[in-house]
């Protein structure tokens, strides 16, 4: 096979894509230890890159009269979603259903928010997407659930075109495009979430879930997967260490079954039923109990002589 064309590329390309591939191959080994399903990187083709990296900011890439200048490209023309912030130092430049969008890393000054004292548990849940320790809920949009007809739709259209066609790889952007706008959604609703907890609380305690695995149990998979926990987990993690605020994880066994008062375990509590109601005279939610739960393992319980749970309801 020809290897010509690389003679064209910008060396820092070339790096990028082999410090990728050394990365492919470490998760790959790390999860062979870990005994986890494997998933070996796969070989790809030029047509098959969707992305490409450069590492200097200067040398191969730079901003001049708003536009983004590429070496070998030139000036493109760009749609800025912000001011960038700092000193850029490299460019990822990607195509996502035939859009095509620049990821710039910056090196800034780090900007904690101001600090409120208070620390809260966070109990992720599907029927509910977060229960708060102070008895605070967010609702599951179930973005996916709900753009399943017209994804459907989509599919069909596809399946109906001729393999090779121009209709087909027009109908194959619009399936594409649709499922962008999913993870929109998704990504923009779990990011205004996790704002609001950083600038509130100091403290976030959320159970350790293996959210990876989770994901691949048969009734629960989609609903975990459209809910966004892994990405509500690693995103809740990056911006609270931004804010300067902490995230404690706990271990997540028995946060549901435990009364939070009194501490007794209660068995054979099956997922349909919502509501605890202890011997102790605790009643309250299930994912609520969870919550304080969580934020107890994390070492703080300052919930006050009052929790807002009421008597066994008769």
């Amino acid at each position: 096979m020809s290897t010509d064309f690389v003679i064209a590329v910008h060396s820092h390309i070339l790096q990028v894509a082999t410090t990728d591939l050394d990365k492919a191959f470490q998760a790959f080994f790390r999860r062979a230890k870990a005994g986890e399903s494997l998933g070996y990187p796969r070989f790809k083709g030029r047509k098959r890159f969707d992305s490409f990296g450069l590492k200097e900011y200067g040398n191969g890439f730079k901003i001049a009269d708003k536009c983004l200048k590429l070496s070998g490209v030139g000036n493109l023309k760009v749609r800025w979603h912000r001011e960038v912030e700092g000193q850029i130092k490299t460019v990822r430049i990607k195509r996502n259903a035939g859009k095509w969008f620049a990821a710039f890393a910056c090196e800034v000054e780090p900007k904690s928010l101001p600090y409120s004292g208070e620390a809260i548990g966070v109990d992720v849940g599907l029927s509910k997407l977060l229960t708060l320790s102070n008895g605070e809920s967010v609702g599951n949009p179930r973005n996916y659930k709900n753009a399943q007809a017209r994804l459907r739709v989509l599919q069909r259209s596809v399946a109906r075109k001729k393999k090779g066609g121009a209709n087909r790889r027009k109908a194959v952007g619009l399936l594409q495009a649709h499922h962008v706008h999913v993870a929109n959604q998704r990504s923009d609703f779990i990011k205004k979430i996790i704002f609001n907890l950083v600038s509130r609380f100091d403290v976030i305690a959320i159970e350790d879930l293996q959210v990876s695995n989770m994901a691949q149990h048969p009734t629960l998979a989609k609903g975990i997967l459209d809910a966004g926990w892994g990405y509500f987990r690693s995103h809740l993690s990056f911006k609270a260490e931004e804010a300067g605020k902490t995230v404690v994880a706990v271990d997540p066994s028995y946060t549901s079954k435990t009364c939070c008062r009194c501490g007794q375990r209660i068995e054979n509590l099956d997922l349909s039923v919502r509501w605890i109601n202890c011997d102790c005279g605790a009643s309250l939610d299930r994912d609520h109990n969870a919550a304080i739960n969580i934020l107890r393992r994390a070492g703080h319980a300052r919930l006050g002589p009052t929790w807002g749970i009421g008597p066994v309801r008769a």
